[in-house]
Order: C-alpha cells, then structure tokens, then sequence
C-alpha cells in the first residue's frame, strides 16, 4: 500500500528528502515542505486510487497475452484489411513448419 514516502514523492516529485524512522529531513531548500495534512490526505487520496483499481489489478493476469490476442484477431478476420495483410505477409515470409 501507500507510504509517507510514496505521497511525498507524487506531491513533490523534484524533491530530495529522506525519512530516518518517522522524522521527514527534507534536503530541498528551494521547494518548501509539505505539510503533515498535506501528506496524510495524499495518502488517503493515493489509498483510495488503488482500492478502487483493484479489478484492474485483478484482470491483468487473467486476459490473454498480447500475442494471443492479436492471433484470435486475425485468425477470426476482425483486424481489417491492412492488419490483416501485415500479419499475413510476415507469416508468408516465415511460414509454420509442417509436421508429418
């Protein structure tokens, strides 16, 4: 999940800061420092983003490849004419070794 450091980081991105235990030493002089409120909140904010992401996280490993994706297009003639003569013309130029 979300972290102090996490949240600094998206408030302040050009920033140089470490944290030592829970004490925040901030090493940029010409950015001024973000309030603890500040932080807090964009914890809360960034916590909430990956709450709410989590069907996205959920379906990445479940879809199938790009490469077999791309290969149901194709065999299924749904990629339009230029695709479908692209990926044509490289399976022409290296054709599938038949097997006997």
């Amino acid at each position: 999940m979300v972290n102090k450091f996490d949240a600094i980081q998206a408030l302040e991105p050009e920033a140089e800061f470490s944290i030592d235990g829970e004490e925040l030493i901030w090493h940029s002089d010409s950015i001024q420092q973000p309030t603890e409120e500040a932080i807090n909140q964009k914890m809360a904010e960034m916590d909430a983003e990956y709450e709410n992401n989590e069907y996205a996280r959920n379906r990445v490993g479940e879809y199938p490849s790009i490469g077999d994706q791309l290969d149901m297009i194709f065999h299924a003639g749904l990629g339009g004419d230029e695709f479908q003569a692209a990926i044509q013309a490289v399976k022409d130029a290296h054709p599938k070794p038949t097997t006997e």
